[in-house]
């Protein structure tokens, strides 16, 4: 059976996360995230704020997805990620987008939030093969995959970009709903290293294909970070290519929960900076 055939089957019976709610997408049936049967896109766009081997000199061309089968409450996003505005893409009109930014000079396609839209990415991308489509693929997601879904995407995706968010299971659960974030997520990024290595980075300094992991520093959290980047140093080596983000800020329900109600302060960002050189990493994309 195809990879499409088979992510398409998925959706009778979700369980493209680790939620497994079990609904049927196809008859109209929502879990957790709220996703449907088709893909909901929020928008499509030459993105030039990631990494530099991401955005390059001409930019990611980026598919933002509506729904997230996480509720994180400092999520940036969230009138696309927990209300789910965006418009319904069918997967022939998502591999124009993606030519389309082919076309554009995108140095990627960037799928964003795309964990409930694994089947559609697929079909989307198998199409647009076959009308010339070539560049890299990257899987920009949350980290919280069931091996399932990642499964289908090996041969489809190039790079993938998951968070390694938490260590601590009381953590994942106050702040995003995923009380088993951690094994999960472990689980999840063992299985994007089999598939594609570390990130490859050309003469031309553009990423072709590999993996980074991204970690968002939180206020008042530096010992977690500490914690993550402990865990990676431990699980991959100081080659794993990961990237240090310091551009939290109290978004969605942040405000009103105390402790994350506010922007880092001075010293924590580069205090997570220090614990990364401390343990030796050695490929390191961090914030100015």
């Amino acid at each position: 059976m195809s990879s499409a055939r088979r992510a398409n089957g998925i959706l009778s019976a979700c369980r493209l996360c680790p939620r497994a709610c079990g609904v049927d997408r196809l008859s109209g049936e929502r879990g957790h995230c709220g996703a449907a049967g088709v893909a909901r896109v929020a928008a499509v766009t030459l993105h030039h704020g990631e990494e530099p081997p991401i955005s390059g000199t001409r930019g990611s061309g980026t598919v933002f997805f509506s729904h997230c089968n996480m509720n994180c409450i400092f999520c940036q996003n969230y009138p696309i990620s927990q209300f789910g505005n965006g418009r319904d893409m069918g997967a022939s009109r998502l591999a124009e987008e993606l030519l389309r930014l082919q076309g554009k000079g995108a140095h990627n396609v960037n799928f964003v939030t795309p964990t409930s839209h694994v089947p559609h990415i697929v079909e989307a991308v198998l199409t647009a093969r076959g009308m010339g489509f070539s560049i890299p693929v990257v899987y920009n997601t949350n980290g919280y995959d069931s091996a399932e879904a990642l499964s289908l995407l090996d041969g489809v995706v190039d790079i993938y970009l998951p968070d390694a968010k938490y260590r601590s299971e009381r953590l994942a659960r106050d702040l995003s709903g995923t009380p088993d974030y951690v094994p999960r997520n472990d689980a999840a990024i063992a299985e994007m290293r089999r598939q594609v290595g570390f990130l490859a980075v050309g003469k031309d300094g553009i990423a072709a294909r590999g993996l980074l992991v991204r970690h968002l520093v939180l206020p008042g959290r530096v010992g977690e970070t500490e914690a993550v980047l402990e865990h990676l140093l431990s699980a991959y080596g100081s080659d794993l290519p990961l990237s240090l983000m310091g551009q939290y800020f109290p978004a969605y329900k942040a405000g009103e929960t105390p402790g994350f109600d506010r922007k880092l302060a001075n010293g924590e960002y580069r205090r997570a900076v220090a614990a990364a050189e401390r343990l030796g990493f050695r490929n390191v994309f961090i914030q100015e």
